[in-house]
């Protein structure tokens, strides 16, 4: 495959309306090394999926949420010259969502969860195919199913980097010739043909993976913000665009709440070294930022991320003192839950981790099951209600002075954990979900303004 291939992928808020979605179809066509175009589900979509997928409710309430869906669809649909063909398969999707919501259990499968939530972003990919072709553009709609093989962890699909290759050669690099190649985000199958979705924020992922796979030359996320950001300007307008940032750097801003990227996108893009560019759909013409393997200049402040929903576990025994295999018996509990731990502090009888907790997550329901095991062989004391407020930057533990402007930034606040030094790239703070937004102000004052 040539390498002038661009992926370009439009997040939620991209393709939420009829004119948003012209605006994405303008930055396709012109750009003629664009051949795939991932999408998300119009905003607004996913949540109500979400409400259909996990949430117990009446056939009453079931109706009017999936009247609040063939709501939003239908407004796209209104404003194109769109064919019966197009409106029939929008009407065969709203009806299967309607299905699925009313399944008897719904409530208790992943698999059927899953089906639920790809939901969106077809009909997303059937509607915005529609918008290009009226535009122009030879535009086919393409079931990322064919391509995207994950394992069966439904929820959270773990892609197979050796099919995904093979599939793309054998289905999606023929099409690519004559068309540009609509698909969705967030959204797989296994080796069964089950519908699996990689997570939320998945379709960044997906662009990745596609780019990855057909070695392409560029992968640019499209959303509602020009470029990734010193830090969330939700919180402080001080806030400014980066023009670029290294794969490093872009990984830990991902990792660490940076709501921008999907903490996976950077290692397929990383594996290939293609550049990923970030801007915004509704303003093109004032660029973004380029992420990229070296970066020309690597300040020792970069960004400051915040990543909400936290718990932190302490696991005490008197029996660790002196004990040797202790930690490796708390981590291979851990590990057996799939779980990641972001930071870690020690004692003579006592560790404490924390624990990402969105609420119906894959992790929320695993983090019950680690406690519980835990527990069979310690005391342990879980506390919620806080965030991780994280600098990320370059050679922060050998640069002179970096430290100590950061806890002087942060000296009025309780700071309940700490982490540095593990790598060079980032120091973390947990601190009370209440004081964290202030938090992120003070540094962000002190480091950047």
């Amino acid at each position: 495959m040539s390498k002038a291939i661009n992926i370009a992928k439009f997040g939620g808020t991209s393709v939420a309306n009829f004119d948003a979605i012209s605006n994405c179809a303008n930055i396709v066509k012109h750009n003629p090394e664009t051949r795939v175009m991932v999408v998300s589900a119009a905003a607004g979509v996913t949540n109500l999926l979400v409400e259909l997928a996990f949430s117990p409710l009446t056939q009453a309430q079931i109706a009017e949420t999936c009247e609040k869906i063939r709501r939003i669809e239908h407004a796209i649909l209104a404003r194109l010259d769109a064919s019966e063909a197009v409106s029939d398969k929008l009407e065969a999707l709203l009806a299967e969502i309607e299905s699925l919501a009313c399944h008897e259990e719904i409530l208790h499968r992943d698999d059927l969860k899953d089906e639920l939530m790809s939901m969106g972003e077809r009909m997303s990919s059937l509607l915005c195919t529609e918008v290009l072709k009226q535009q122009g553009v030879n535009a086919l709609n393409f079931d990322i199913r064919k391509v995207l093989v994950t394992d069966s962890t439904f929820g959270e699909g773990v892609p197979q980097l050796d099919l995904i290759a093979q599939r793309a050669a054998e289905v999606l690099t023929p099409e690519l010739t004559e068309h540009v190649v609509v698909t969705q985000g967030f959204v797989g199958a296994d080796i069964h043909g089950n519908t699996t979705t990689l997570g939320r924020g998945g379709s960044d992922f997906t662009a990745a993976l596609i780019a990855e796979a057909l070695d392409a030359k560029s992968c640019e996320i499209w959303t509602d913000v020009i470029g990734v950001y010193t830090t969330d300007p939700r919180i402080t307008k001080a806030a400014k665009p980066l023009p670029e940032l290294s794969f490093e750097e872009a990984a830990e801003m991902a990792t660490f709440g940076a709501k921008v990227l999907h903490p996976a996108t950077m290692e397929p893009a990383l594996r290939r070294d293609i550049p990923v560019f970030v801007g915004s759909s509704r303003e093109p013409e004032k660029g973004g930022t380029w992420i990229v393997k070296d970066c020309q200049h690597e300040p020792a402040y970069r960004a400051i991320t915040r990543r909400s929903q936290q718990v932190m576990v302490t696991v005490k025994t008197p029996q660790m003192m002196y004990a040797q295999g202790y930690l490796e018996r708390v981590f291979g509990i851990i590990a057996q839950h799939k779980l990641s731990v972001d930071l870690v502090t020690t004692s003579e009888i006592a560790i404490s981790f924390t624990l990402d907790n969105p609420p119906n997550s894959v992790a929320e329901r695993l983090n019950k099951a680690t406690i519980a095991d835990l527990e069979a062989m310690s005391e342990v004391t879980v506390e919620k209600g806080f965030d991780l407020v994280t600098v990320v930057g370059n050679h922060m533990q050998s640069a002179k002075g970096v430290s100590s402007r950061i806890f002087n930034a942060v000296s009025d606040f309780n700071v309940r954990m700490i982490c540095f030094g593990a790598n060079p790239h980032n120091m973390s703070f947990l601190v009370n979900e209440a004081d964290s937004a202030n938090v992120v102000t003070a540094l962000h004052r002190d480091l950047f303004e």
